[in-house]
C-alpha cells in the first residue's frame, strides 16, 4: 500500500509541475494578436487548470496525507509535517488564486473579444499572474525537495527516547 501511495503521489506531483510549466509556456508562446486569439489562449489555460492542475494537486495532497496514515514512522518526522502544511497551503493558494484567475480571465477575455467588456478589466485581473505562478511553483519545488532530501528533523522526544533506549543497560529479570 505504501508503494502505491508513493507511486500515485509522484505521478500527481509530475502532473502538477507539468501543468504549471504548461500554463507558463502557453502564456509565453501563444499569439495574442487579436482579442479572439487571446480569448483562445485563456480558454486553453483554463482547461489546463481544470483538467490537469487541480486534479493533480488533489491527488498529490490526498496521497501525501494517506501515506502518513499508511506508513506510521512518517507521523514522527517533522519534514513530513512541513510537507503536509506546504501541500495544504499550496492547495488553498492554487484553488484561490490560480484556478479562479484562470477561469475568470477566460470569461473576461471572451467578453473582450465579443466587445462586451473593457480590456482594462482583464489587465487588472491578471496584474499579479506571474507572481502567483512563481509562488505556486516555489511551493511545489519546496515540497519536492523535502520529499527527496528528507532532512533528519525527528521530533525531540522521539530522538531522546531513542537515545535513552540505546544507552539503557539491559534489564535483568529476577
Amino acid at each position: 500500500m505504501r508503494k502505491a501511495m508513493k507511486f500515485f503521489h509522484t505521478l500527481a506531483s509530475c502532473g502538477l509541475i507539468g501543468a504549471l510549466f504548461g500554463y507558463m509556456i502557453v502564456l509565453i508562446y501563444t499569439q495574442h494578436d487579436t482579442p479572439a486569439a487571446y480569448a483562445d489562449t485563456r480558454q486553453t489555460i483554463a482547461l489546463l487548470c481544470n483538467y490537469l492542475l487541480l486534479p493533480s494537486l488533489g491527488v498529490a495532497l490526498v496521497t501525501g496525507l494517506l501515506s502518513m496514515v499508511v506508513h506510521r514512522p512518517f507521523q514522527e518526522m517533522r519534514w513530513v509535517w512541513m510537507k503536509a502544511l506546504l501541500g495544504i497551503s499550496m492547495f488553498e493558494t492554487t484553488l484561490a488564486i490560480i484556478q479562479s484567475k484562470a477561469n475568470s480571465a477566460a470569461t473576461i477575455s471572451k467578453q473582450v473579444a465579443e466587445g462586451t467588456a473593457d480590456a482594462s478589466v482583464l489587465a487588472s485581473t491578471l496584474a499579479t499572474e506571474w507572481y502567483s505562478l512563481g509562488a505556486i511553483m516555489a511551493l511545489s519545488i519546496a515540497n519536492i525537495v523535502l520529499g527527496i532530501w528528507r532532512p533528519p528533523l525527528k521530533q525531540r522526544e522521539v530522538r531522546q527516547r531513542a537515545v535513552r533506549t540505546q544507552s539503557a543497560p539491559p534489564h535483568s529479570g529476577s
